[in-house]
Parts: C-alpha cells; sequence; structure tokens
C-alpha cells in the first residue's frame, strides 16, 4: 500500500487538493507540471534490466551477459545505485549496443511489452498520474533509460511527453556508442529545465517523484519534491529537508487495455494519496 512520511491526518480528500495555486495554468500564465522518475517509481526495477531476457532471445544477448544483468538487476533492487554505477552502467550499455539495429530492438520492446513491463507497473503510480492530468498539469516521464524502452512504457501508463536518454545512430539506422542526450542526475534537471521554458512549464508550482539520490537535483528544482521508494541516502536527505515521502507496493495489472486497474488497487492507491495531498495542502497553508 501507499504510506506517507511524515504522517498526516487521517481524513480523506480528493487528490483535486494536492493541487496548489488553482488548476491548470498559473496565474503568471504557466502550466503545472508531474515529472515521474520511471525506474522503481512508475515501475518496480530497472526498465533496461527488464528487457534482458528478450534481447537474449533474439539473440542480441550471450548467457554471459544475462546472468551479469540478472545480478545488476538483483543488486538494483536491494541497493540501489549511485553515480559510479549508472556511468559504469551507461559505457556498458554503449559498447554493447554499438552495432544493433534500432528498428530491430524497437520491435522486440513492442513485441515483449505487456510480458515484460506490465507486472511491474505500480498502482499507486497509475492513480498519481491520472490525478495529475485531472489538476490540468502536464505529466512527463523522466529517464535515464534508453527513449526506446521509455517510451512505450510511458504510453502504456498514459503519458506522452517523455525525457529519456537518446542513442546515436548512424545512417543505417545501427546504434553508435555515442549519446545525442543522456538524462541522468544533473542531466535531468536541465533537461527539465528547457522542457519547462519550451512548453511554459512553472517548475515553481510543479512535483517531481523519484526513488535516486542522484537525482536530487531533479528534485531540488520543483515546488514539490516527492522521494518514492528511496534510496537510504535519498531518504535522509527527504527527512532532512522535511519532504513527504511515499512508498509504492502494490503492482498492478492494466488488463486489455482497459482504462482502469483492478477496483482494489486504485482504493489502496487512493487512500494512500489522499494523504499526501491533505499533506501537500497543510504545507501550503503554512507557506501562506
Amino acid at each position: 500500500m501507499l504510506t506517507t512520511e511524515p504522517r498526516t491526518t487521517d481524513t480523506i480528500v480528493t487528490m483535486t487538493a494536492l493541487g496548489s495555486n488553482g488548476d491548470g495554468p498559473t496565474s503568471a500564465g504557466l502550466t503545472e507540471a508531474a515529472f515521474f522518475d520511471l525506474d522503481k517509481t512508475i515501475i518496480a526495477g530497472s526498465s533496461t534490466l527488464a528487457f534482458g531476457r528478450p534481447l537474449y532471445k533474439a539473440g542480441f544477448l550471450h548467457r554471459g551477459t544475462l546472468v551479469r544483468l540478472g545480478i545488476a538487476r538483483l543488486s538494483y533492487m536491494i541497493f540501489g545505485a549511485d553515480e559510479k554505477d549508472l556511468e559504469r552502467a551507461r559505457n556498458e550499455m554503449l559498447d554493447l549496443v554499438s552495432g544493433w539495429h534500432k528498428a530491430e530492438i524497437d520491435a522486440i520492446v513492442a513485441q515483449t511489452l505487456d510480458e515484460v513491463i506490465e507486472p511491474l507497473v505500480f498502482a499507486e503510480a497509475l492513480f498519481l498520474i491520472d490525478e495529475h492530468r485531472r489538476a490540468g498539469r502536464r505529466v512527463y516521464v523522466v529517464s535515464a533509460s534508453p527513449e526506446e524502452f521509455v517510451t512505450p512504457i510511458a504510453k502504456m501508463v498514459g503519458i506522452e511527453r517523455v525525457i529519456a536518454t537518446k542513442i546515436r545512430t548512424d545512417a543505417l539506422g545501427r546504434y553508435v556508442p555515442e549519446l545525442e542526450r543522456y538524462v541522468m542526475g544533473p542531466g535531468k534537471a536541465e533537461a527539465m529545465k528547457e522542457v519547462a521554458e519550451q512548453d511554459g512549464i512553472d517548475l515553481a508550482g510543479s512535483f517531481a517523484y523519484t526513488d535516486s539520490f542522484t537525482d536530487m537535483p531533479m528534485l531540488e528544482i520543483v515546488g514539490n519534491p516527492v522521494p518514492v521508494n528511496p534510496e537510504k541516502e535519498l531518504k535522509e536527505a527527504a527527512e532532512a529537508k522535511g519532504w513527504a515521502i511515499l512508498e509504492f507496493q502494490r503492482p498492478v495489472s492494466l488488463g486489455p487495455r482497459v482504462p482502469t486497474p483492478p477496483p482494489k488497487a486504485w482504493i489502496a492507491a487512493g487512500i494512500g494519496a489522499a494523504a499526501v495531498a491533505v499533506f501537500f495542502a497543510a504545507t501550503r497553508k503554512r507557506k501562506g
């Protein structure tokens, strides 16, 4: 179930109270937004590692690589990943995918998306995404994973706006070991600032959700930072700053693309999300 720290009142309110200076556009003509990290925030695990087995079956990975991916995934789930881990993973990924055809990877992701990713989606994340959209905010996924993985997952959960890592391709559509855009750590905050300027986003009234301490820059540039399933360092930093902390624990099947997940999952997520709404409403009153 979804819980919050610090504790708030047990009163249940609608998620529209999670708003701020009014729904949709702000008084300055800007629009509020909600920025969601992907791994361990919208889904339970790493999107990149989740596609390891399908890529192995398709002949893109050797058994030894698959084993290393499995170990890395277990370590990531238990201990998280620091900046050095992510840098090393980035370099290994670039070496690994060099020469692969982008069109083939896109096809594998499309064919295996439901099987690989759907069981990992958090019901609590779906609830928050939907309520932010209902409140008139623009919703973005911001991820260090390659856009080939991130974009289909984002669309699966109803998000069209994606900020993700982009690997360069040659004239034949094959990956080369270079990055056109790397959305990790400070790179996430920089990309969010660029999007905010382009799309007229009021960052001071916006929300950001992530699990990783390396994403502190992403949290610090919005007015409503919300750590989700935080690593130890991020949890400690959040507690020191007095930020709300969410724990997403309920993966939910999306079914045959029906508009709402199973009712029990929504109710559980809704109750917890309502508590978050109370917290933010109280916080804004104090600020006022």
